[in-house]
């Protein structure tokens, strides 16, 4: 354990007590999980302290870095706990919500083992190897010092208790394996071992202590999917043993996908954040993924290839036989979505198509798996991030024309999601538009009139696909039509056309072209054309020389 590590506590809304949420040796992980839960509603306050080891007494001395939230209110009155903790006996740790304490407290420690709360709970050779160390004491002083304020109870009391109860799990797991009650799967086979142990009281523990100890055996995360998944396919066919068979391998395998060590030597190592979104999104949903990109092309390019141990988990994904594995995953690629992190850090742009490839496939996938409304809220939340102003920075850069400007916010604009990021990219796009900057180099710029007319009519279309509401978009589209209007009148385009030296069907179809708003913005200049193709259509010259050309 580290001298220095930090600690995230919450409280929930409406709640008058702070729990322990996470314990990192990584302060900015602790930082941005606790603005996380903020953001997301799932603290109404939080906490992050800074925990050092005092070598003389071997306590940790705590210094407040970071209080966020209503932090006041709940303290205006005391409310009676119930003095009974959660954890009374040592079936109670082997609990999903119990795990998860654990998985939190001893992250540093598993991870260094390379090993899930899972294993440690079931195998007694780390159980002991925890307990020669000063680890398990510092776990329990963590969780002890929140209950013991929230129970009015002294911390010494709270950490004598536990102690005894981690010591008794200690003895329960020795004497269970010193008496052979663990099945031997390598002797009697998977599917026996499960018949055997379906008939008994425990049937999740005696299974889990030999599932524990088979992958105990493994060489890293991804062996120990393997071997997970060799176990999956030598389950039993009779229903009640193929049950209780299942239910024990998803639970390491929650574990190791749960955790950011599992799930990178799963999937790679050197994946970006929207990388990592991506694969994961194919592992939980790959059929859906699959029928995408068979149709979609960026989605086929964006969305990577599973191999190995991946590939073979998001088979077994594909069934019913993982489904709270899968919610799971999915939930998880919903959270990081969410998170203040780039997901490509290096590409704005290709962030916006990821973004759009990922949304496709989770929107696909939602209904059975996931709620479309938890979809959509994490779109929204990942929106917010994509309108900030390094972001637009980042995006526009400093390499492109002013309509290669407007081109890439209507992308943005036309990618994103919710209302307010919406109007949000709007006051951007409308922020350019109507700058100095746009109008002098747009007239300044050395191109023809006719292409410049003609793209600023594509940005005015691009951006007429947004999806702004009419009083957003009116202001934009005007603006871009005026300066289509100075930029004709700076060469007369219009009148040239008419007096060019062609046939009148060639002039009349290029002034048409115009006046439709094909070969330039709506505005004064589609205004003008039409007055014009009105006046030649008038000319009785103009006339005769159209009935020459029927065609």
């Amino acid at each position: 354990m580290s001298q220095v590590h930090y600690e995230v506590y919450v409280r929930k809304p409406g709640a008058t007590s702070w729990t322990l949420e996470l314990a990192s040796e990584d302060r900015t992980r602790a930082i941005e999980s606790a603005e996380e839960l903020l953001t997301s509603g799932k603290a109404g306050a939080i906490r992050v302290t800074k925990e050092i080891l005092e070598a003389d007494t071997n306590e940790f001395k705590s210094v407040n870095i970071l209080t966020k939230g209503d932090v006041g209110k709940a303290d205006r009155k005391a409310v009676e706990r119930p003095a009974t903790p959660l954890c009374v006996a040592p079936q109670d740790l082997y609990t999903i919500h119990a795990r998860d304490v654990i998985g939190r407290l001893l992250e540093g420690w598993l991870a260094r083992e390379k090993v899930t709360p899972f294993e440690l709970l079931h195998r007694a050779d780390l159980m002991e190897k925890l307990d020669a160390g000063m680890d398990l004491q510092h776990a329990i002083q963590k969780v002890a010092v929140p209950q013991a304020q929230d129970q009015g109870a002294s911390v010494h009391e709270i950490m004598r208790y536990f102690k005894a109860l981690v010591e008794a799990t200690i003895a329960r797991v020795l004497r269970d394996e010193r008496k052979g009650h663990f099945p031997d799967i390598e002797k009697e086979g998977f599917a026996a071992a499960c018949e055997r142990v379906a008939g008994t009281d425990e049937p999740l523990y005696l299974l889990g202590g030999a599932v524990a100890k088979t992958i105990g055996r493994a060489g890293g995360w991804t062996d120990k999917v393997g071997r997970l998944l060799d176990l999956a396919d030598a389950a039993p066919p009779s229903p009640k043993a193929r049950t209780i068979a299942f239910n024990v391998l998803e639970t390491p395998l929650a574990e190791i996908l749960g955790s950011k060590v599992g799930m990178a030597a799963l999937l790679g190592p050197n994946l970006d954040l929207g990388g990592s979104l991506a694969a994961m999104t194919r592992l939980a949903a790959a059929d859906m993924v699959d029928t995408l990109a068979a149709a979609e092309p960026t989605v086929a390019r964006l969305m990577p290839e599973l191999d190995g141990a991946a590939a073979r988990l998001a088979n077994w994904l594909e069934g019913d036989k993982f489904p709270n594995l899968r919610v799971a995953l999915s939930q998880r690629v919903l959270t990081e979505l969410a998170q203040h992190r780039r997901l490509r850090p290096e590409d704005p742009e290709e962030e916006i198509a990821l973004l759009r490839a990922l949304a496709m496939c989770l929107s696909a996938a939602a209904g059975k798996h996931l709620p479309h409304e938890q979809v959509h809220a994490a779109f929204v939340e990942r929106s917010k991030l994509m309108i900030r102003t390094d972001f637009i920075e980042a995006l526009v850069g400093t390499g492109r024309t002013p309509l290669g400007e407007i081109e890439a916010l209507a992308t943005l604009a036309e990618n994103i999601t919710g209302a307010a990021n919406k109007r949000g990219a709007s006051r951007w796009i409308a922020a350019y538009v109507t700058g100095l900057k746009f109008e002098r180099e747009l007239r300044g710029s050395p191109e023809s009139p006719s292409v410049k007319l003609a793209s600023l009519a594509s940005v005015q279309r691009s951006v007429g696909r947004v999806g702004f509401v009419p009083e957003e978009l009116a202001p934009i589209q005007s603006k871009l039509g005026e300066v289509g209007g100075m930029i004709e009148a700076d060469c007369k385009l219009i009148a040239a056309i008419a007096k060019a030296k062609m046939p009148a069907a060639s002039r009349l179809a290029a002034l048409v072209k115009l006046a439709s708003g094909e070969a330039a913005p709506s505005g004064p200049v589609t205004e003008r054309a039409r007055t014009e193709v009105l006046k030649m259509t008038r000319a009785p010259e103009i006339r005769a020389e159209l009935a020459q050309a029927p065609g």
